[in-house]
């Protein structure tokens, strides 16, 4: 997950990379997107990606205190100005050349790597609990991935998901029992 500042940012992203956001809404910082953050630091892990400006920075700061082990990711002034009808010297990500942001969120993401939980499920592991191969897999799958909010996937997608997300097989057999709190819906 990118933390970024709004929906420009979101939208420069797309152009740049396969990524799902957060917008903390401009130079604000309320008490639900540090909830939301939160839960993604803990699921999948966080890159804070804010306007290289004085509200970038103070955005970047509040973010690391209230969600400790984010990852900060950071273009230069010169990345973030626009390049051409720019009487006000605009400064931003919506600005930053789509390579720069590549190769930013890149070096973020393997800085990242060495702080994420590795998943400990694999391939046996799905066969053993009729995610694959059997008659029911299909509709298992389709339940799971209801449950767990990653959607529908082949056995192959489903290994790769679960495994990027950090999913645990205690999480997988809840969700089986159940739901993500193993309480039935």
């Amino acid at each position: 997950m990118v933390v970024v500042e709004g929906w420009s940012d979101t939208q420069r992203l797309a152009l740049a990379v396969q990524c799902d956001t957060i917008e903390t809404g401009g130079s604000a910082l309320g008490e639900r997107v540090l909830e939301r953050i939160s839960l993604a630091q803990k699921r999948r892990g966080v890159i804070v990606l804010t306007d290289p400006d004085f509200n970038g920075n103070r955005l970047r700061q509040l973010i690391l205190a209230a969600v400790p082990g984010v990852t900060l990711a950071s273009i230069s002034r010169d990345q973030g100005r626009a390049a051409k009808d720019n009487p006000h010297k605009s400064l931003g990500i919506e600005h930053a050349p789509i390579a720069d942001l590549q190769s930013v969120l890149l070096k973020a993401d393997q800085q990242a790597q060495g702080k994420r939980q590795e998943s400990d499920i694999d391939l046996a592991f799905l066969l053993d609990y009729g995610l694959l191969g059997a008659g029911q897999a299909k509709e298992k799958r389709r339940l799971l991935g209801d449950r767990l909010s990653i959607g529908y996937a082949n056995g192959k997608q489903l290994l790769a998901r679960l495994q990027a997300l950090g999913f645990q097989k205690h999480d997988v057999l809840n969700a089986l029992k159940g739901g993500p709190d193993g309480q039935n819906n």
